[in-house]
């Protein structure tokens, strides 16, 4: 859809040279030759740019900034032949891109408008990025971490391309949630998005589920049924658990995905369909492919961009972020209150491992939703639905001392006898300050637990937002010197 520009100017001549100065550009103008004009037209269709003589015949040109929206990302190019500093003084608070004088050569006002429309773009890029990366969230998906906004951005650079996306991740962890966050940011988000779980289907029912087929394909086939890939066409085929899929119906795939045309069961005329794919797996793909489940030349075909998501137990503090989310929703759901977690219960779910992910964090919050009252969800609510084997154990917090290497750091002061003989053997010039010993400790702990902060939190018997007070700490000192 091409850019629109409002021209607001009195002077019907001006008004049709400006616009004449506009056609090579293909931009759509509208033109008002006065404010009622001018406001009528905002109204109906919002412009992208207003082009906005400030001598008006009924009103002051500048009163027009009342009637945009005050969050709105309009650019208005104020344009009079009596310009002078205190106007253009308030034409600039009141939130102009851009003031010009008349005369104005045609080059010069195509380079002005054009100024205003990368603006205009460059702001919903901004408000975008604010969106996903500082409310943690994407379309559906939650979560601030690292490794989160990492596939945030991946999505994002993917989603206006046609290329295949290959997405990855145990179960549980919102594949489907990706597919579709993708095909929500693509320009093909108003034409279907199909989901086909390729392990929930038999395998002699799942080529029609794709292609569809006609009246008496086979037994039970009474009627023309289409498949998923017409009912996709123009949008995104989504195929959940791809590596199940038959060995033989994989070349039928591959094929569709080679030419863009399908063959229903029983039929025999090819139809042309355009599709994005986007195909999901908890399984290694390569590793299919060296088994010989799993036909090579497809992996490539369907593996362009992949996209990884990371179990929950390595997204940090993102289980505190998902679970206020679905307590809220399900509380909703459920016709009950919720205020929030206390400070126990945020500890019993960040050293949870969850082996299920998001989906056994859902199952968990909405059982227990049903099962209490109480608009606070306290530790005691949660520990009989987690099972014991799934939070850190002391085996693990031996195993870990062992892994960090304790003999290497000074423990504790006998406070009696002020024995230092616990203490490595140094000299005068080897000491160290006590903050950089705590710093290669806890940094060491963070490795170690790949970089899983309440995990590592959860080993070394402290909160999670003491490890995060102290980073910030080391960077402010970093940043200092």
């Amino acid at each position: 859809m091409p850019p629109k520009v409002l021209i607001v100017e009195d002077t019907e001549s001006l008004a049709f040279l400006y616009d004449s100065y506009l056609i090579p550009t293909g931009i759509k103008t509208t033109i008002a030759l006065n404010g009622h004009d001018a406001i009528t037209a905002i109204e109906k269709d919002m412009p992208d740019v207003i082009i906005l003589d400030v001598m008006l015949p009924d009103m002051n040109g500048l009163d027009l900034f009342a009637h945009l929206p005050p969050n709105g990302d309009t650019q208005v190019i104020v344009l009079t032949g009596h310009a002078n500093k205190e106007m253009a003084i308030k034409a600039v608070k009141l939130g102009a891109a851009d003031f010009i004088e008349k005369p104005i050569e045609a080059e010069r006002f195509r380079i002005t408008v054009n100024n205003a429309l990368k603006i205009k773009t460059l702001s919903k890029e901004v408000a975008t990025y604010k969106e996903t990366y500082e409310n943690g969230r994407f379309f559906d998906m939650i979560g601030s971490s690292k490794v989160m906004q990492s596939v945030y951005s991946i999505i994002s650079s993917a989603s206006q391309s046609k290329a295949s996306v290959f997405i990855t991740g145990e179960s549980g962890t919102g594949k489907e949630l990706c597919a579709r966050a993708l095909h929500q940011s693509s320009s093909r988000n108003k034409k279907p998005f199909v989901a086909l779980n390729c392990a929930a289907i038999p395998k002699d029912l799942i080529e029609s589920e794709i292609f569809g087929h006609v009246k008496g394909a086979f037994t039970g086939a009474t009627s023309h049924r289409e498949g998923a890939a017409s009912r996709a066409n123009g949008g995104t085929l989504f195929l959940d658990e791809l590596c199940e899929m038959d060995i033989n119906l994989q070349s039928k795939l591959l094929r569709f995905i080679q030419t863009g045309t399908i063959t229903e069961v029983g039929g025999s005329t090819e139809k042309k369909v355009d599709v994005r794919f986007v195909c999901a797996t908890n399984r290694d793909p390569l590793e299919e492919v060296r088994l010989g489940r799993f036909r090579e030349d497809l992996y490539y075909r369907l593996h362009v961009i992949p996209v990884h998501l990371p179990p929950l137990r390595k997204r940090g503090g993102d289980v505190l972020e998902i679970a206020q989310t679905l307590f809220t929703k399900v509380a909703k759901e459920e016709g009950k209150l919720f205020t929030g977690l206390t400070d126990d219960a945020k500890q019993i779910l960040l050293a949870n491992k969850w082996p299920g992910n998001v989906r056994q964090l859902e199952n968990v919050v909405r059982n227990t939703v049903v099962l209490n009252n109480d608009p606070w969800i306290t530790a005691d609510m949660l520990t009989s639905l987690i099972q014991k084997d799934q939070m850190v154990t002391s085996v693990e917090k031996d195993e870990f001392s062992q892994a960090i290497n304790l003999s290497s750091y000074p423990q504790q002061e006998n406070k009696e006898t002020h024995d230092v003989s616990a203490f490595p053997q140094v000299i005068d010039n080897q000491i160290e300050p006590l903050w950089l010993i705590e710093k290669r400790y806890i940094e060491r702990a963070i490795d170690i637990c790949h970089n899983n902060i309440p995990k590592a939190a959860a080993m070394l018997d402290v909160s999670p937002s003491t490890i995060y007070r102290k980073i910030k700490s080391w960077e402010e000192m970093h940043l200092d010197a």
